[in-house]
């Protein structure tokens, strides 16, 4: 069938997060925003797709708006394979990293739902998963500045949440140390995302004091994120290392591989060019014993994509869950953690279909809608 409408949507909703709110990118985040794709084809199905995101949604949009959208309406919405090239060729002088893979992400996360929708599967089934019910999630805490007591209470009540698995977004021993807690007490396996805070001469400072601290993972210690080399001179001190967030697909995984620079792999759906692009990734990282560990600080259609992604085809899956309270969502419960764990989608494609009313009610704006015919 044929895309005939293209549809770009940005919600605000109020968060909690456990602590004062920061600024991201040099903005005030003190609303979760998600930028939401909606697809339509000539036969009257819709799907759902997200893009990133954060303080990019309006560089995102834009070029979902003005040269994406045109591009796929008139298109064979089940011709994803091929869309995806043609597409990503037309953009690529654009940028290969950026708003532009990142706006086609939210796309093509839409094409997968119209395709699980059209065969009546959910996309794990399409990509030859077994079912599964849920999946075991980490709480993703949000950076406190380095305020300890910060990150003690909120550790304890990711803990106290069922959460095993905890990520910090700060920059001391100090945090780890207090995130642990004290010798002896059960307390959830610590991750650490310094978000390419160190050039490697610090980051290598800063790995061999958290050596013996038995961190399940460093994320992204090295700035530029680009430096694959330099990233790789921190293996020498046993930390596992991921990263991948920021990397510019397969081929950007492919040097991070070659150089010797990860442990665990972290692309993200919203970002790397939608599920087909993370489908060769996973391919790629599962050739060379590489672990995957998505990317997934979302909460709506992408965040659920992560979810049919990880069921079908991670080995040990763990699925990243910001640590934070909404005040609604229009795609809960299936970007909710209970105990610790997410719950997968039953239903034909993404298998959540947002609550129209709560789509009304956070709308930031009015939605963009390009049909077929009226395209510029």
């Amino acid at each position: 069938m044929t895309i005939t409408a293209v549809e770009t949507r940005v919600l605000a909703v109020p968060f909690d997060m456990g602590g004062p709110h920061p600024t991201f990118a040099g903005q005030a985040w003190d609303l979760m925003e998600m930028l939401l794709v909606r697809l339509e084809t000539d036969d009257g199905r819709v799907g759902w797709g997200e893009a990133f995101g954060h303080a990019a949604i309006p560089a995102t949009r834009a070029a979902i708006d003005t040269v994406l959208a045109p591009l796929v309406l008139g298109r064979d919405e089940g011709d994803i394979a091929n869309l995806t090239r043609q597409v990503l060729h037309s953009t690529h002088l654009l940028g290969r990293n950026g708003s532009f893979v990142y706006g086609f992400s939210g796309i093509e996360i839409a094409l997968w739902d119209l395709l699980g929708k059209r065969a009546g599967q959910p996309i794990w089934q399409l990509l030859g998963g077994s079912r599964r019910e849920s999946l075991d999630a980490y709480a993703s805490l949000l950076s406190y500045g380095g305020d300890l007591d910060l990150v003690r209470k909120n550790t304890a009540a990711a803990c106290a949440a069922g959460y095993r698995h905890i990520k910090l977004h700060e920059l001391t021993r100090e945090a780890v140390l207090v995130a642990q807690g004290p010798p002896g007490a059960e307390q959830a396996r610590i991750m650490l995302d310094v978000n390419c805070a160190w050039s490697p001469p610090v980051a290598r400072e800063m790995a061999a004091s958290l050596a013996g601290d038995g961190l399940f993972w460093l994320e992204e210690p090295v700035w530029p994120p680009e430096d694959a080399h330099g990233l790789a001179s921190l293996r020498r001190h046993g930390i596992p290392l991921s990263a991948g967030e920021n990397t510019a697909g397969l081929f950007g995984f492919k040097t991070l591989i070659e150089a010797g620079a990860i442990d665990i792999a972290q692309p993200s759906v919203t970002k790397v060019g939608g599920i087909g692009e993370m489908l060769r990734v996973i391919d790629l990282c599962e050739a060379h014993g590489v672990e995957v560990a998505p990317h997934s600080p979302y909460f709506g259609p992408g965040l659920v994509a992560t979810l049919h992604i990880a069921a079908a085809r991670i080995e040990r899956p763990l699925v990243e869950v910001l640590w934070l309270e909404m005040e609604a969502n229009p795609f809960d419960p299936w970007t909710r953690a209970e105990n610790g764990r997410m719950r997968i989608p039953q239903g034909p494609g993404l298998g959540a279909e947002p609550d129209p009313a709560l789509l009304e009610r956070y709308t930031k704006d009015a939605p963009t809608r390009l049909t077929l015919g009226a395209a510029p």
